[in-house]
């Protein structure tokens, strides 16, 4: 299934995902029925949760559902297709073509960096270009969402603590980002982080190591790879990660970024992000996520 979260009354609440359809549910139908009404609630359940929808499934899908009425989603505003306060962890340099393109050193194991969550932005949502850059940067990328507490996971069991996946965009100031050592600063600033359109549950993704992802810039295929290239696979990323620190449900763990990216180009054509750029990620089974600058 896909869970996506949208605004509705100036609150988010969770919906159905079906190609364009947005199925916007009832709330009085969720509370009879014990059904999670957000995104919040429905990570907070984890695998209870998922599995609690899966059962109204086929009642959920109909047409003229009891649970809520569909729609074009054209006329929904989407949210964050993840819980707010959670980790959101990043991968640095894991895909060995955007190495070599960054001129940076290969790692030797998953280089890590964080955002916070003032930079959760939506499908759709316009996101602001800070006055303190000017080398704005993107970046598509698959994101795992965690759905049980995870320490010390495993490779071989990885795959059983991960809720679902989503897309996301790495906005990335470059300026800021390579001021000094540490990357945060240019990874942090408000609305870096677009994710969504949708949370997609396992079963409806073949398989998560190879498949395909593309970055479209003003119309324009700027990134294409799979994620078979990974130097780092999800399960090895969940493995190194709980070994040093807990994870928990909600979490989310950006896998990195293949070649294509702005900072990469010859200095000369290097057109940073300016308002009005439109960037779409897209990626198999997981849809097309929808950024424009402002």
């Amino acid at each position: 299934m896909q869970f996506a979260s949208i605004y509705r009354d100036g609150k988010e609440q969770l919906s159905i995902r079906k190609g364009n359809q947005i199925l916007v549910l009832k709330e009085s139908w969720a509370r009879e029925q014990d059904f999670p009404y957000t995104m919040e609630e429905l990570v907070t359940r984890g695998f209870d949760g998922i599995e609690h929808a899966v059962r109204f499934q086929e009642e959920l899908l109909q047409t003229d559902s009891v649970a809520g009425e569909w729609v074009d989603e054209t006329s929904v505003q989407f949210a964050p297709s993840v819980c707010r306060g959670r980790k959101i962890i990043c991968v640095g340099l894991n895909y060995l073509k955007h190495v070599n393109e960054s001129r940076l050193e290969l790692p030797k194991s998953p280089l890590l960096f964080s955002k916070f969550d003032n930079t959760l932005a939506a499908h759709e949502e316009a996101v602001a270009r800070p006055e303190t850059t000017e080398k704005l940067d993107y970046e598509a990328e698959v994101a795992v969402v965690i759905g049980k507490q995870a320490r010390n996971v495993s490779e071989t069991d990885a795959f059983n603590y991960v809720l679902g996946y989503t897309l996301a965009n790495d906005l990335s100031a470059r300026d800021l980002q390579f001021a000094t050592s540490q990357w945060l600063l240019g990874k942090s600033c408000d609305g870096f982080c677009p994710i969504g359109p949708a949370l997609v549950t396992k079963d409806e993704v073949p398989d998560i190591n190879n498949i395909r992802l593309r970055c479209i810039v003003n119309g324009e295929v700027r990134q294409d790879a799979s994620t078979a290239q990974m130097m780092f696979s999800f399960a090895t990323l969940i493995h190194y990660i709980s070994s040093h620190f807990t994870l928990e449900p909600g979490d989310v763990i950006l896998s990195g970024t293949p070649e294509g990216v702005i900072l990469g180009m010859p200095e000369g054509q290097q057109n940073w992000l300016r308002a009005g750029d439109e960037v779409i990620v897209e990626a198999e089974h997981l849809g097309r996520l929808k950024t424009t600058i402002a």
